[in-house]
């Protein structure tokens, strides 16, 4: 027959066990716990651990062993079938999707298509999802590439035909963007798909409109060209080469015809103090005087002594070798109508110096 306790026998047989466990824990080794989480690092191991983790890790950051243990056992083709790893990296590809990391999404789906598996559900899934993600990176053409092999798998994949759609029309391929519209609308008139290819047809007119006028603008540039070269040829011009100034200062004052007339990029050079100007527009009717005029209206600062009079200057051609002077008054018509002139990189270029100053005799001698 069991032993009945009173309360105060059960108090005291409680407070002994009490004291025998204190006992027998204060007698055993003491020894720092080194095998689980550190307590100022708490939060950090937990965020590494698979069940906890708030995002995945980054290409390259060192794995936790459980993480990298499931991984290999998700992705190990001797335990899993291809249907299974293609699905696999799917999953994880509409994972980074969700989070917006679009390219980590395209490096899944491609390891998924690698697979090969025989699933043309799988696959065209595969290539639809890849699709979206360089869609949302704006590599239309890519995206475009994918939606078209999805196709093939799955013709009527509404998904990717609404975004083929969207991708010919930011690629402006007009044509396809609508057959892709009709197909989709053929099965159901969805009011976006409606206004999606009225947006198409209308950017496809508005294209056809920028066609046409930039084939006029070529046709007027064409027709100009023509007439500028059948002038050059009446002023009996001989020239080499394109008739684009190469002089930077001068790039866009090409020849060109104003009233009938030609008008000329001219360089004026003053080898003794081996300085330029640059005459944007000489009409072939001016003399040398009139810009010479202009030029040195004000003594120019590197003609320190002022020697630079417009009635004591020389107006000199080298031309093949030779050096051929031209009156002050010449018209700029009749000295490129010159016998043996050349008029190089559509910029004829003419020699001033001071009349019989030592420069002007220094420069001479050197055609002797």
């Amino acid at each position: 027959m069991a032993k009945k306790f009173t309360d105060e026998e059960r108090l005291a047989l409680a407070a002994k066990l009490d004291k025998e466990l204190d006992d027998f824990i204060d007698g055993l080794e003491k020894r720092p716990y080194t095998e689980g989480w550190p307590e100022d690092r708490w939060q950090e191991e937990m965020e590494k651990h698979p069940f906890f983790m708030k995002k995945m890790p980054e290409a390259g950051e060192p794995l936790d062993p459980l993480m990298e243990g499931l991984q290999q056992l998700k992705y190990d083709p001797n335990e899993n079938t291809p249907e299974e790893l293609a699905n696999a990296y799917k999953d994880d590809g509409n994972f980074n999707f969700k989070h917006g990391n679009y390219r980590l999404a395209i490096i899944a789906y491609t390891e998924g298509l690698k697979i090969k598996c025989e699933n043309a559900e799988t696959n065209a899934t595969l290539y639809n999802n890849r699709a979206a993600a360089h869609f949302f990176l704006k590599n239309y053409r890519s995206s475009l590439h994918d939606c078209k092999w999805a196709l093939r798998l799955k013709p009527n994949y509404r998904k990717t035909l609404g975004r083929a759609a969207k991708c010919c029309l930011e690629t402006r391929q007009f044509d396809q963007g609508i057959e892709y519209c009709d197909l989709l609308l053929g099965g159901d008139r969805t009011p976006e798909i409606v206004r999606l290819r009225q947006t198409i047809v209308n950017e496809r007119k508005r294209q056809e409109k920028d066609s046409r006028k930039a084939r006029r603008g070529e046709d007027r540039k064409a027709d100009a060209r023509r007439e500028l070269m059948k002038a050059i040829g009446a002023a009996g011009v001989a020239f080499e080469g394109d008739l684009r100034p190469v002089v930077p200062e001068l790039a866009e004052c090409a020849v060109h015809l104003n009233d009938g007339r030609l008008v000329w990029p001219v360089i004026f050079t003053y080898p003794e103090y081996q300085v330029m100007d640059f005459i944007q527009e000489f009409d072939e009717y001016d003399t040398f005087r009139e810009h010479l005029d202009r030029v040195f209206e004000e003594s120019p600062a590197w003609d320190a002594e002022s020697k630079y009079k417009v009635a004591d200057l020389h107006v000199y051609l080298e031309s093949s070798g030779k050096l051929q002077r031209f009156d002050i008054d010449s018209k700029l018509r009749d000295v490129l109508k010159c016998k043996g002139l050349l008029v190089k990189g559509g910029t004829p270029s003419f020699i001033i110096l001071v009349g019989n100053s030592p420069a002007e005799l220094a420069f001479l001698s050197r055609y002797k």
